[in-house]
């Protein structure tokens, strides 16, 4: 992988990665595809929207359908028909989310089985084999992704066991070959919760272990987005200019923009599939809860702006039909839009970076996107 940096608007930085798989223009939003499929959308109608990456999640693929089983399919690439890059997540956020689920302990993480109660350990090296396994292009190291609100004390100690293993990982990333034919870079993650001292000890010290790239771990997890705002920056400061920076679950149109002024590169989030499934639609007029009755006749596109495969061919009253009689299809083209909206915003805020007029157009943008969704239905 090689990362170059090919412009700056202040501190939004418009660049582009470099990988066996194909170029990542950054900004860049990434869809999430947990289980190795994004929800509801065909991997030929990502690459037509314009994606150039998706995400996985290692926890859910070791155990469904199983790491070794990919293997012997040719990697994740061959087993899922997408050819352009994934990153692979290392199962740190199900510690956060699955806490009920696993026991922490220096050597890594203790997993009970959220699908048939069984006992797995997680350890930094281990997480570092399965990703070899999956052939992702972008593997994560494990870490411990803090609450919101989190303890001095014990985010400072989380901080430095994440360090650690990142250690760990980093060694066996550099004992260990790729698969496939294909090269594979690995990020750390930067933790410290919400205390300033503790995010830059850590992005300091992740640093200089030499990593590939860095992610911003530990947020969107409940924290008010001003200190999500605090946080990144902090992190983006002392992390190199010369390497992409991935800011881990957000998240609103907002937080990426807000995000991307203050150095990101990269972004995955749930929200735009997920609020799709759930007939809430992203525009540039803010949202659109399509289960409303003021739909119900409505001849326009969902945004006249938009020119996805939902918008170009169908109606905000057919999206309404399609939500209330509970056909899949609604599904879809939901999904289809919210992604399509989402990575028009990172390519254009990527354009507007380059043309040195992305903080001008961002403070229209976010006056348009602020507009309040319609909840209930009439």
């Amino acid at each position: 992988m090689k990362f170059s940096l090919v412009h700056t608007d202040r501190r939004a930085r418009a660049g582009v990665i470099q990988t066996d798989r194909g170029d990542i223009p950054t900004p860049i939003f990434m869809p999430v595809g947990t289980q190795g499929a994004v929800k509801a959308v065909e991997p030929r109608e990502l690459v037509e929207i314009g994606a150039r990456i998706i995400l996985a999640n290692t926890y859910h693929l070791y155990l469904r359908p199983g790491s070794d089983l990919i293997e012997r399919a040719g990697g994740l690439h061959a087993f899922a028909g997408w050819q352009l890059p994934i990153l692979t997540d290392s199962g740190g956020y199900q510690v956060f989310s699955l806490s009920d689920l696993r026991d922490l302990e220096e050597e890594g993480v203790q997993f009970k089985s959220h699908l048939d109660g069984s006992t797995h350990l997680f350890t930094p090296e281990r997480v570092v084999d399965i990703q070899r396994s999956l052939g992702s292009d972008i593997m994560m190291v494990l870490d411990e992704c803090t609450p919101f609100p989190c303890e001095a004390g014990y985010a400072a100690a989380s901080n430095d066991m994440t360090i650690r293993w990142a250690a760990r990982c980093r060694e066996r990333f550099n004992a260990t070959q790729p698969r496939y034919g294909r090269g594979q870079v690995l990020f750390a993650i930067v933790q410290g919760s919400t205390f300033p001292g503790l995010r830059e000890q850590s992005a300091r010290e992740l640093v200089g272990m030499g990593f590939d790239g860095y992610a911003i771990g530990g947020l969107s997890v409940g924290e008010p987005a001003a200190v999500m705002y605090a946080m990144t920056e902090i992190c983006t400061a002392v992390l190199p200019a010369d390497r992409p920076r991935y800011l881990m679950g957000v998240g609103t149109p907002e937080n990426i923009l807000e995000c991307i002024e203050r150095g990101v590169d990269m972004f995955d989030c749930v929200l735009p599939t997920r609020n799709g499934r759930n007939a809430v639609l992203f525009t540039r007029s803010g949202k659109l809860n399509m289960r409303n009755a003021m739909f119900a006749a409505d001849a326009r596109p969902v945004d006249a702006t938009c020119d996805c495969y939902t918008c170009s061919n169908f109606t905000r009253a057919y999206l309404r039909h399609l939500f209330k009689a509970q056909e899949i299809l609604a599904l879809q083209l939901a999904s289809i839009h919210n992604l399509s909206f989402y990575l028009w915003l990172a390519r254009t805020a990527r354009q507007e970076i380059l043309n040195d007029s992305y903080h001008a157009w961002k403070a229209g943008e976010m006056r348009m996107l602020t507009a309040d969704v319609v909840e209930t239905e009439q």
